[in-house]
């Protein structure tokens, strides 16, 4: 029996589906609570893969832009069931989100100035800022298991907060460092150091350290031509038919655009993303405004799936706004602007993970592969602390620092950062309780 058959056959395609589609459904509490989830439920309870692949894994998919937690889940998909099943994994990771975030973002413009919803959005705005801090704790606490890699997340951080470097040079720079480290002091940087290991022993895996790979998942260079084909030949479809019915200057076009930038450029996952696309949408193209990017954030914190699907919140209130369809189908036109912007920002995340995985997967045990892998994801820490920060400033200061100070949203910031880290609450919980305190203070 070939280890691609020994690996189908324990893990059936349709019950890997089951827990796919349930993972969409679920997977509430950003990047980091859907890594924590994945971990638990596949590495500690179904044993469906191993510590040190899931690691290997995760660390590769911290390097790429986009969303890290769709695409480890895309990855483990691949791994177990090759190419369809990291489609199927990485869409249904993706899907659900869709559809509640239209729904949501739909309620949020027709009744959003109705006092109650706006107070709700009040409360859950310190929320989202302790959500973010949280992120930058709970990544940290795992990938910053020495001094070299509290280092790097250190200047990350003062680079990118005080001196406004540019993300893609923070992860080159790291990349580069964590090159060198491999060759100075190779144990700071062991595979598996991206996100710390927890040094616990689950029992055997059916994907286990030393599990031999399927056929599929050997690196093959006319299998990198084909997905890049395939890849390259939907997004020419996808872009063709938008300029032909709007020009190239023309909202969905342009959504197209920036969207595939945004999914190139920025690394990271949604944290990272974020002031790029407040960059791009609010300030260039002006498809919404800043409270309403904000509050974008709010309603991609309470739902499930990647948080970077706050662009398909973008994309609904672009189409609205724009009035793509006329002023009597605002309604339709922000869902086709949702349905736009999350294909072009999804599509590469496929095709980074079905030509990229098989080389990942040959080069497991070198550390010169890893260790920059390692770097980059301490490096992310300081990226995300300073996204806390830029959120706390407008939460808490919304008129500037020449305003009044938010004092409730300051402290209900640091109840739910206390609720998150001492008594382990739910992301979940969490919103709801500052939605409801929100919406009462606000009404009072």
């Amino acid at each position: 029996m070939s280890s691609t058959d020994s690996v189908q056959q324990k893990i059936g395609f349709f019950e890997a589906f089951a827990y796919w589609l349930k993972l969409g459904f679920i997977s509430f509490g950003g990047p980091a609570g859907q890594i924590s989830m994945m971990h638990q439920e596949l590495v500690e309870k179904r044993r469906w893969i191993s510590e040190h692949r899931f690691l290997h894994a995760l660390n590769y998919t911290m390097v790429l832009p986009g969303p890290e937690a769709q695409q480890l889940a895309t990855y483990i998909g691949w791994l177990m069931h090759g190419t369809r099943g990291g489609v199927v994994a990485g869409t249904l990771f993706v899907l659900p989100s869709l559809f509640i975030l239209i729904a949501l973002t739909w309620i949020y413009m027709a009744f959003g100035n109705v006092p109650l919803v706006a107070g709700i959005f009040y409360g859950i705005k310190p929320a989202v800022t302790a959500i973010v801090l949280f992120a930058a704790y709970r990544i940290g606490s795992r990938a910053l298991n020495n001094a070299v890699l509290w280092s790097f997340a250190a200047f990350a951080f003062v680079g990118i907060f005080f001196f406004h470097v540019p993300f893609p040079y923070i992860v080159i720079t790291a990349g580069v460092l964590g090159l060198a480290g491999s060759y100075i002091a190779p144990d700071k940087f062991r595979a598996g150091g991206g996100h710390g290991c927890s040094n616990k022993n689950y029992g055997p895996a059916i994907i286990d350290d030393d599990t031999p790979l399927p056929s599929y998942a050997y690196f093959k260079w006319s299998r990198v031509f084909v997905y890049a084909g395939v890849g390259l030949g939907l997004w020419c479809l996808a872009m063709g038919f938008l300029y032909i019915n709007n020009g190239w200057q023309g909202t969905e076009t342009q959504m197209g655009w920036f969207f595939t930038k945004a999914a190139l450029v920025t690394f990271g996952g949604a944290y990272a993303v974020l002031p790029y696309v407040y960059q791009g949408g609010v300030e260039h193209y002006q498809w919404l405004t800043a409270t309403q990017m904000i509050d974008g954030l709010a309603l991609g914190e309470t739902t499930p799936g990647p948080l970077i699907m706050v662009v398909a919140f973008v994309g609904f209130v672009g189409g609205w706004t724009k009035e793509l369809f006329g002023p009597e189908m605002v309604a339709l036109a922000g869902a086709w602007g949702a349905c736009i912007v999350t294909f072009f920002t999804f599509l590469p995340s496929f095709l980074f993970i079905l030509i990229g995985a098989p080389l990942v997967e040959a080069t497991r045990h070198d550390i010169k592969f890893t260790a920059p892998l390692t770097g980059i994801t301490a490096a992310v820490v300081g990226v995300i602390l300073n996204l806390a920060a830029f959120f706390a400033y407008h939460v808490l200061w919304p008129q500037g620092f020449e305003g009044a100070f938010e004092w409730f949203s300051a402290l209900l910031t640091i109840l739910v950062f206390i609720g998150l880290v001492r008594l382990k609450l739910g992301m979940v919980s969490v919103l709801g309780g500052s939605a409801i305190a929100g919406a009462i203070y606000y009404l009072i």
